[in-house]
């Protein structure tokens, strides 16, 4: 679209009342706009689940403090844990997807449109349901509250007995219909990869981005399913009066944690093989180079998606299963770290010899590949069941999985804001901001995160409201959570970088980063149509073969 017509849009929407403007958005079945209704989602809802890091950590700050009471404590612990991976996480890597993959594949929209607004609209209901517990979490029972059961939900403490309001049923129920949301969104993008690729984009040449989020989506129809199917089963128990989970009446405990796990282990490669798809885009255009390894890249992601699916009962390594159980849970685990490294060959490979620039985007790459290593050594420690026998109700498994969705994916998700903030706004983020933003956080980040192992490894437990003084936890506590307000800081810094960008922000133009892959071949935003032409693809950098025909490494397969 050229500027004059983009002006003239602006300008007509401009003289519009905000209500029409709103009504768009809400029945849009764009994918570009829905993709930005995603993003703007899990960007609320990650200011309101940091604001329950915060509290968790105030109250931690010294031995034996009273901010907030025990049942608050256990509120906050649920809400964090449930709003970041499910209304965060989830939602922010859907959105990216949805905006970036039709563009990427040269498609002028998702397969299912309407089945892709109507898979937003779900999950974005059950984010609102669960927040509604505060309101009506009790019923009858008295004034609303959170749901208090833990972000897993272990059995028996969802018994009516033990949650005898409505809270637990907000969570159960908000979980189930995002989960439909999800599993819509999964088949749409699969739908999309699969059938909707333009002239020569054979799989061989598809981005990354798309790779990646294919076999995403795979595991996702596969991994959500059970969980599902356990909530479901929880409402059952709850009203129903069945005893798939209430062990006095025959049922199991345990098999809530199977159901669980089959999703919950997933659910961590789930939401990192997206960040792997943003490095894979992101590291080769700052290092101006391709990606090393393209082939080797695509089978270890692949591989990924298999090996990770056998993986879930390393959590349930001190709960009493068999020694075969357990070696054969050992096996796996270290197993699926082999393909997990490989990429980070891929990655070094892809620098070694480049000429990196060293814009924010890379910068959050860089500490990404840093971070995500030591995150991936810790889970390989873990992944022993003798080792995690003895650290597996601690505070050192807290530090390792917080170093896979902050250092690994949140980072990654920074890196991936700056990098195509320019093309779904037609605006620059500040460089300036951004730099702040990266060393605020990266500071942060561990200052919170490594120092968080120490109090683990002296025994300091999980999901406790306060410790006694004089047990070597004082000062660790401390500064982990003085490391947390820096975060804190930081995300405000970013917060407002997006804000007054949007406003004030530098033009961008079609393609800032002299960039190769499609979506960067349209303007800034895109149109609604995407391409007035499908294109057609002869190599799997299409735009670089265009811009550089001279270059030795153009037509590069």
């Amino acid at each position: 679209m050229s500027s004059d017509a983009m002006a003239i849009r602006t300008a007509e929407a401009a003289g519009r009342p905000w209500v029409e403007i709103l009504h768009e958005w809400v029945t849009t079945v764009d994918h570009k706009r829905l993709g930005v209704l995603y993003i703007v989602y899990a960007l609320v809802f990650l200011v309101i689940g940091g604001i329950e890091a915060v509290i968790i950590r105030i109250q931690l700050i010294r031995p034996l403090n009273d901010f907030v009471s025990p049942q608050v404590f256990n509120r906050m612990f649920t809400m964090h844990g449930t709003t970041m991976i499910f209304f965060v996480a989830m939602p922010v890597l859907f959105g990216f997807a949805n905006y970036l993959v039709p563009l990427m594949v040269g498609a002028r929209d998702m397969a299912f449109p309407r089945l892709n607004a109507f898979s937003f609209w779900l999950s974005a209901f059950g984010g609102f349901l669960l927040y509604f517990s505060f309101v009506g979490g009790s019923g009858l029972y008295g004034a609303g509250n959170a749901p208090d059961v833990g972000w897993w939900a272990y059995a028996p403490l969802t018994s009516r007995a033990f949650s005898p309001g409505h809270s637990t049923d907000y969570w159960t129920i908000a979980l189930l219909v995002s989960g439909f949301g999800s599993i819509g969104t999964a088949i749409n993008l699969i739908t999309t990869i699969l059938c909707m690729r333009c002239p020569g984009m054979t799989l061989g040449r598809m981005p990354l981005l798309a790779w990646l989020n294919l076999v995403m989506s795979g595991m996702v129809l596969i991994a959500l399913t059970p969980l599902s199917a356990a909530q479901i089963m929880l409402l059952a128990d709850r009203y129903l009066g069945s005893h798939f989970f209430d062990t006095q009446a025959g049922g199991s405990a345990t098999l809530w944690m199977h159901f669980f796990w089959i999703f919950g282990h997933p659910e961590v490669y789930i939401l990192i093989l997206p960040c792997f798809a943003f490095m894979s885009e992101i590291i080769p255009v700052f290092s101006r180079k391709p990606i090393f390894g393209y082939p080797v890249m695509v089978g270890a992601s692949v591989c990924i998606g298999f090996v990770s699916m056998s993986v879930w009962a390393h959590h349930m390594f001190s709960i009493g299963m068999t020694s075969y159980a357990n070696a054969f849970f050992t096996i796996t685990t270290l197993s699926v770290g082999v393909p997990t490294g490989i990429k980070i060959f891929n990655w070094l490979g892809t620098m070694w010899g480049g000429r990196i620039q060293f814009k924010t985007p890379m910068l959050f790459s860089i500490a990404f590949l840093f971070q995500f290593l030591i995150a991936g050594l810790t889970g390989i420690m873990l992944g022993s069941a003798a080792f995690n026998w003895q650290l597996t109700g601690s505070y050192f498994v807290v530090a390792h999985f917080h170093y896979v969705i902050v250092g690994g994916i949140l980072f990654a998700l920074f890196g991936a804001f700056y990098y195509w903030y320019p093309k779904i706004t037609g605006k620059m983020l500040s460089e300036t901001l951004g730099k702040i933003h990266f060393w605020l956080f990266f500071i942060g980040f561990h200052m919170t995160f490594d120092l968080m192992h120490i109090p683990g490894l002296l025994g300091m437990p999980r999901r406790i409201y306060t410790y006694e003084p004089g047990r070597g936890w004082d000062t660790w506590n401390l500064l982990v959570t003085i490391g947390a307000l820096i975060q804190s800081i930081a995300t405000l810094v970013f917060v407002a970088n997006l804000i007054i960008s949007y406003f004030k922000g530098r033009d961008a133009g079609n393609d800032p980063w002299d960039a190769w892959t499609l979506e960067w071949s349209v303007s800034s935003p895109p149109p609604e149509y995407n391409f007035a032409t499908i294109p057609t693809v002869a190599s799997r950098r299409p735009l670089w073969d265009i811009k550089h025909p001279e270059d030795p490494d153009s037509r590069y397969e």
